[in-house]
């Protein structure tokens, strides 16, 4: 059955165009989002849950310290935090428009206010009340559109196609992303991979989910959005991390001195819609990172002792390896615990 294009799947109205406003948004005042998705055992699931378009990017008063971050990582670091191959441009330039055009307005209209073309000739653009920038709405330079929604949004935007190849028919694979803050994994390294490849070193992933994640995304409709969580604690702080915050098989599993102070409960919001045009799949993540010492303050100390203990216990136990808890586990424990 081809879902993407079958009327009974359409969406019910037009969810890109129809974004519900934050009227007299403070983004000053907002704080970030606090996400506790750890549990008692880990489980390597889906876990999808079903969003809005509307709440596609979130925006709170790290906005300026975050952005200035994501613009140095894009100046000193181009060919890490982004690329697009030729096949992927027409996605690229139909999310920009949509945006830049319409998202952003719509959603957070104090901070981004659109200024139409002022003669024949011209074209609308976007102002960044915050920033004092304009935007074109319209670009056809991919590479110039991922730096612009690098620049401007405290997202990272993964753009997906299905793979050509007759032997991965409905396969998705990576042709295009902004990623200034991954966590521990090499984007560009990733760049013409398909999900299975992508995930490889995710323990339990070809056993447990690659083929409900396969069929997920090749039948994903338009006007569907869906959400999950994770979460993972780092010994550092660094937001841009190409390494370091995994275990792979082979490497020697050594227990540190942990720095408490340098410690977070880093989470991931992730989402993953469908482009109306060009039918490709947009996955985004919004990084967040939580001081190991707030989340005890908080009481949820013991919560999380225990869901490092269930990294170990649940459907995948070489997770604690993976998610280097065999390093940290211990002497964050004692300090959640005491």
């Amino acid at each position: 059955m081809d879902i993407i294009n079958n009327p009974t799947f359409a969406p019910t109205k037009d969810v890109y165009n129809e974004i519900d406003p934050l009227l007299d948004f403070n983004w000053r005042t907002i704080e970030p989002l606090q996400i506790r998705p750890f549990k008692p055992r880990y489980h390597l699931t889906m876990a999808l849950q079903n969003t809005t378009m509307s709440e596609l990017v979130a925006v709170d008063k790290t906005y300026v310290d975050r952005i200035n971050l994501r613009r140095q990582l894009i100046k000193d670091r181009p060919n890490d935090v982004l690329a697009a191959n030729p096949s992927i441009v027409p996605a690229v330039n139909e999310f920009h428009a949509w945006m830049f055009g319409t998202y952003l307005p719509s959603r957070y209209s104090s901070m981004f206010k659109l200024i139409p073309a002022s003669y024949p000739g011209t074209s609308a653009q976007l102002l960044n009340c915050i920033t004092s920038e304009t935007i074109p709405i319209s670009a056809e330079d991919a590479v110039l559109s991922l730096r612009l929604l690098g620049e401007h949004i405290d997202t990272d935007f993964l753009f997906l196609l299905p793979s050509e190849s007759p032997t991965d028919q409905g396969k998705y694979k990576l042709e295009g992303f902004i990623t200034c803050f991954p966590s521990g994994f090499d984007t560009p390294k990733k760049l013409n991979l398909k999900l299975a490849e992508i995930h490889a070193p995710v323990p339990g992933y070809g056993a447990k989910i690659e083929k409900s994640m396969d069929r997920f995304f090749a039948t994903l409709p338009t006007g569907k959005i869906v959400l999950r969580t994770n979460w993972s604690i780092t010994t550092n702080t660094n937001l841009f991390s190409l390494g370091g915050n995994h275990l792979y098989e082979g490497e020697e599993a050594v227990e540190e001195m942990v720095n408490i102070d340098e410690t977070v409960l880093r989470c991931e919001r992730q989402t993953l819609h469908r482009l109306p045009k060009s039918q490709a799949l947009v996955f985004a993540f919004r990084t967040y990172q939580y001081p190991i010492r707030a989340v005890k303050e908080e009481g949820s100390g013991e919560a999380l002792a225990d869901a490092i203990d269930g990294l170990s216990s649940g459907s995948v136990p070489g997770m604690a390896v993976y998610k280097r808890g065999v390093v940290w586990g211990r002497a964050v424990k004692a300090f959640l615990r005491t």
